[in-house]
Order: C-alpha cells, then structure tokens, then sequence
C-alpha cells in the first residue's frame, strides 16, 4: 500500500494530522468502530480525560493488531469527545502516540452532547494495508 500525504500548508502538522490521505495499492481496508475507554470486561471508565483517552488509544491499538493491521495504516480518524476544554490539555497523549507508531491520517474532532454512560472520548478509525 502507498499513503500519500497531501497538505497544502504547514500548520496542522502541529496538530498531528493531515488534510489528506491517498491510499493506492490497498489490500484491504479495516473500518473500526467507535473505541473507548471501556475494560476487558466491558466496564466503562469514570476516570478522567487523560485515563479515558490512553485506554481508547490502547483499545484502538489492539482492535487493529488483532485484524491484522498495524496504526501507521490508520488513514482516517473520528474523534469524539464530550469536551474540547477537557480534550485540548490532554491532546500530547494523542499526539505522542501518533508520533510513536507512525501514524499520519486525516482527522476530525467534534464534541458531542454525550458518549455512552461515562465516557468523554471515542475513536473511529480507517485502516488500510
């Protein structure tokens, strides 16, 4: 699979995302659903934004390791979140674990009324190989 990066500026490198992802020469394409910060046993966190958003990270990491995939394939990401002034302090976690597995994909962020139960954050992904 090729990815080609397409940014007609410089400035939302700083925000770890790209304006656009061309995928050629895919083998397949995995579209995975919203991933919080909900436990093995299917408990959903009450814990704070920066705990919620590393364990929707993790599961995110390992919906796409268990399909085969790997994130730096992740071509299109959904952000989800009940507050951007909760989100924003905390965007590093992102954003260094961008950095650390490659990962280079067009982003949207929006802030919703709620997510289910407690949760403050959800990530849906497309992935390609």
């Amino acid at each position: 699979m090729e990815k080609r990066i397409i940014n007609p500026w410089e400035w939302q490198d700083k925000r770890s995302y790209a304006q656009a992802v061309e995928a050629k020469n895919a083998e397949s394409t995995l579209y995975i659903s919203g991933q919080t910060a909900i436990s093995d046993d299917g408990i959903s966190s009450d814990e704070g934004m920066a705990t919620q958003l590393t364990k929707a990270l993790q599961n995110l990491e390992t919906v796409i390791s268990k399909a085969g995939y790997k994130p730096e394939g992740i071509v299109r990401l959904n952000i989800y979140t009940t507050s951007t002034a909760e989100l924003w302090p905390n965007f590093n976690i992102f954003q260094d674990w961008a950095a650390r597995n490659h990962v280079k994909q067009a982003l949207t962020l929006l802030e919703v009324k709620s997510l289910f139960e407690t949760l403050k954050v959800e990530l849906e992904a497309t992935v390609v190989k």
